[in-house]
């Protein structure tokens, strides 16, 4: 009966994957990561995530290795999807279970909280730098194949170095123009990314970059939330990525400046 379960749970999370796979590429939204590592295609749920779990991660000082854990884990246990369902009561990016006491349902399908747990339960692991990225995520799930993970430790190494910032103009992405004009939501933006930061929204669209890692990280969240917050336009360092060509990327900006992130 047991078997039963867990085959019918794999092939249900299948056929969900497959669905939403395909309605991004049917409609021509998308998100590409490149770095000197390698290039990755992205959904934009998948590339909204993974900013999250950089974003939260540089909230609590945490170094890039930790990044690099926290995306193995959330690749083999959700594929960077936000799930509502899973294996038994598993919910959300990190399949946390409310069962063993990761939090309610509602707050583990809440990106930023449940990063939070996660990266909670990596710095009680001892030494967990130290470990293979696989035996550090294991050490926190505890799941029931712990060397599944290693099968993601290049992807993970390619989406840290672009969404911590460490490699400039690592993240675009491009989606059709709405049928109808979409006000744009940058306070909201703002807010989101003041919490997933653990600081105070910035009260204008330029938002302060102390350092040139921060201001990327900043910009690739930025560019990531951009759809769902009907963001027009993202500035900072010389460049420029705009929602009506993000498929070319990040483009040359006078405008722009080493200082802030401008988004609108």
């Amino acid at each position: 009966m047991g078997i039963v379960v867990v085959l019918g749970v794999a092939v249900f999370f299948g056929v969900y994957y497959l669905l939403n796979k395909a309605k991004p590429i049917a409609l021509g939204e998308h998100c590409e990561v490149r770095t000197p590592a390698g290039t990755l295609d992205l959904e934009i749920e998948q590339a909204q995530v993974a900013a999250t779990i950089a974003a939260v991660a540089a909230d609590r000082g945490l170094p890039e290795r930790a990044v690099e854990i926290g995306y193995v884990t959330a690749i083999q246990e959700s594929k960077l999807l936000n799930l509502p369902f899973g294996d038994r009561d598993s919910v959300g990016v990190f399949q946390q279970r409310p069962s063993q006491g990761w939090g309610t349902v509602k707050q583990l399908q809440d990106p930023v909280y449940a990063t939070r747990k996660f990266y909670s339960a990596l710095v009680k692991v001892k030494r967990y730098q130290k470990l293979p990225l696989h035996e550090a995520a294991q050490a926190v799930q505890r799941s029931a194949d712990g060397s599944a993970y290693a099968q993601h430790e290049e992807d993970a190494k390619i989406l840290a170095a672009a969404f911590t910032g460490r490699v400039p103009k690592a993240v675009h992405c491009w989606y059709p123009s709405p049928s109808k004009p979409v006000p744009s939501q940058s306070v909201k933006a703002r807010k989101e990314l003041g919490r997933a930061l653990g600081q105070n929204p910035a009260e204008t669209g330029r938002i302060s970059a102390p350092t040139q890692r921060r201001g990327w990280l900043i910009a690739s969240w930025s560019v990531a939330h951009a759809q769902k917050y009907g963001l027009r336009q993202v500035r900072y360092d010389g460049v420029r990525w705009s929602s009506t060509s993000g498929h070319d990327g990040w483009l040359t900006d006078a405008k722009s400046t080493a200082t802030t992130v401008e988004i609108a």
